[in-house]
């Protein structure tokens, strides 16, 4: 089986710029939990940004699930992504006109691959939901009717993080998921999804200039920018 992600000779650079993103090579099996770690500028959310399909024009060769990202059209970029990827992204992009189920539901509206993962995991979209929020400590009976701007930042984070693990996509991206979380949330936080993803055997991608997240990954990957 190839590797979920393979990426050789990869660099990137805005016009005039000198390259923020040179990678030689970085393999990713399936299952496996990668923590790219680096300062601001060395380059984190541009990796994440073109292995989702986001950033085109680099060089070199970056696979994804076995597709070659440089041969897709924009269209198929946009399949992979909603079909193979949950995404955790810093600022949590929660909709504050949904209800936290519909928040989390809604990876399932864009891949029908996602909508029947849940439907096997637990009968029904809505049901798969309601677990995953329970699994990350929300109970769907205590806060299933509050507006998710009325949530603390802990909360919604755990919400967005049940949005990206529904559906059990190949591949979860995390760009700086906890940020914004003191010491002991960010540690309840990181408990609660490397659980939920060694359930699920769902591959994770996480980048954070945080060194104390390296302790849950047995592997590390340091980012120093156009050095």
């Amino acid at each position: 089986m190839s590797p979920l992600i393979e990426i050789r000779q990869l660099a990137f650079a805005w016009p005039d710029n000198l390259p923020v993103l040179q990678i030689e090579h970085l393999q990713l099996e399936r299952g496996e939990h990668l923590f790219i770690q680096g300062a601001s500028g060395s380059g984190k959310s541009t990796l994440l940004n073109v292995l989702g399909g986001v950033l085109t024009g680099f060089t070199g060769e970056v696979r994804v699930n076995g597709l070659s990202l440089a041969q897709l059209s924009a269209r198929q970029r946009d399949r992979l992504r909603a079909d193979c990827m949950g995404v955790l992204f810093q600022q949590f992009n929660l909709l504050p006109y949904l209800s936290l189920e519909a928040n989390v539901s809604l990876p399932c509206v864009f891949s029908r691959q996602r909508r029947a993962a849940a439907i096997t995991r637990s009968g029904s979209v809505a049901a798969e939901a309601k677990r995953l929020l329970q699994r990350l400590g929300l109970s769907p009976q205590q806060y299933g009717k509050r507006p998710v701007a009325q949530l603390s930042i802990g909360q919604q984070q755990r919400v967005a993080a049940a949005r990206a693990l529904i559906g059990s996509p190949l591949l979860l991206i995390a760009d700086e998921p906890t940020s914004a979380l003191d010491g002991h949330s960010r540690d309840l936080f990181m408990q609660l999804l490397m659980e939920e993803l060694q359930q699920a055997d769902i591959t994770l991608l996480l980048v954070s200039h945080d060194p104390a997240l390296a302790r849950y990954f047995s592997r590390t990957l340091k980012l120093e920018g156009n050095t």
